[in-house]
């Protein structure tokens, strides 16, 4: 029962399929999103294998098709193609048919919540790596973005982050109810949605961060080439 390389197939097909409708026209921002995805997947797949390693977290083999890259299931380094692939698109989408930027306003107050509350949680459940390092880590990028983008993007990403909310039930719910990928409540503060971790929403956050802050990095960069070589 290959479960868990359904559940990418399923993620990524009609995003995949909508990247060629004509008022998104997703698939001409391919050449920042890859790189963008190439970073997050790195980034992602070090931490995964280090945390299974540890036994943060792991996989039931019932489910999986057997083949391991980077000791590493293949459906789980496809998660990170996929997921952060369906969620800029998400972004991308929310972006053309919503102009308004509806949560720009609460963004910085939004942000600074964040930066605040993760680390103060991290810092009495230090022995809670799943728990201390994401929400460190999470506080760690919005200081990060802040500080090169200010809010430009963070309300639209604070938008296609509750958006993608509804598919992330769907799809980690699957994977932590079967289960097929378990967790170690040693690690982490033992609060479910449901049966998904309460750091997974974070973590998510998190991921879908980074890639749209490259993502959106690259785009900027090549707006600013094309004004200066139409500037020469």
């Amino acid at each position: 029962m290959y479960i868990y390389l359904y559940l990418n197939i399923f993620t990524i097909l009609f995003p995949l399929l909508l990247s060629f409708d004509k008022k998104v026209a997703f698939y001409k921002n391919w050449p920042a999103l890859f790189p963008a995805i190439l970073v997050n997947a790195l980034v992602f797949m070090a931490w995964d294998a280090w945390f299974t390693d540890l036994g943060v977290w792991g996989f039931n083999e019932a489910y999986l098709t057997g083949i391991y890259l980077f000791n590493l299931p293949l459906e789980e380094v496809l998660f990170f193609i996929t997921v952060p692939y369906a969620c800029v698109f998400i972004y991308d989408v929310l972006n053309a048919y919503i102009p308004k930027d509806l949560l720009q306003p609460y963004a910085k107050p939004i942000a600074l919540v964040l930066m605040l509350v993760l680390p103060l949680i991290a810092v009495f459940h230090m022995a809670q790596l799943y728990t201390s390092i994401t929400f460190t880590a999470l506080a760690l990028l919005h200081l990060v973005h802040l500080r090169y983008f200010g809010t430009r993007y963070l309300g639209r990403f604070y938008l296609a982050y509750l958006v993608h909310l509804v598919p992330f039930l769907l799809v980690n719910g699957v994977l932590t109810y079967l289960p097929i990928v378990w967790y170690n409540d040693d690690y982490n503060l033992g609060l479910r949605i449901v049966s998904i971790p309460v750091e997974d929403s974070m973590y998510s956050m998190l991921m879908l961060l980074l890639t749209i802050s490259v993502y959106e990095g690259l785009r900027q960069r090549k707006t600013v080439k094309q004004y200066a070589s139409l500037a020469v």
